[in-house]
């Protein structure tokens, strides 16, 4: 089992950046794909960004060009950079890692959009 820890969640206005980290126990360059979901109140999750093993990202449509995800091997941490945030990306934010056809979760993080 993959242990993930998230970080960096937090209050922003509209408009506003906001970063997250997520650090996993084993060696992400050997996972599958390694990616953020999130769920806001009354909504399914749903997956925000994915990337692969071989670097290859996507983005649900409603976040295109405005995060980015981004992984650091050496560090065994993904990231999501998240710009010109919206109201509704207001949501709890999940860190997923996929590895031997296995899914874990993290424990995810707050993100509130708000002026």
């Amino acid at each position: 089992q993959v242990q993930l820890v998230e970080s960096g969640g937090g209050l922003v206005e509209p408009g506003g950046s906001l970063g997250l980290s997520c650090t996993a126990s084993g060696s992400i360059s050997t996972f599958t794909s390694m990616a953020w979901h999130r769920q806001a109140p009354g909504k399914q999750r749903e997956l925000v960004a994915l990337i692969t093993r071989s670097n290859s990202a996507y983005y649900v449509e409603s976040v295109k060009g405005r995060f980015t995800i981004s992984r650091d091997n050496a560090k065994n941490t993904v990231y999501l950079q998240m710009n010109s945030l919206k109201l509704e990306d207001t949501a709890v934010y999940y860190c997923n890692a996929e590895y031997r056809g296995a899914n874990s979760w993290g424990q995810g993080t707050q993100v509130t959009v708000s002026s």
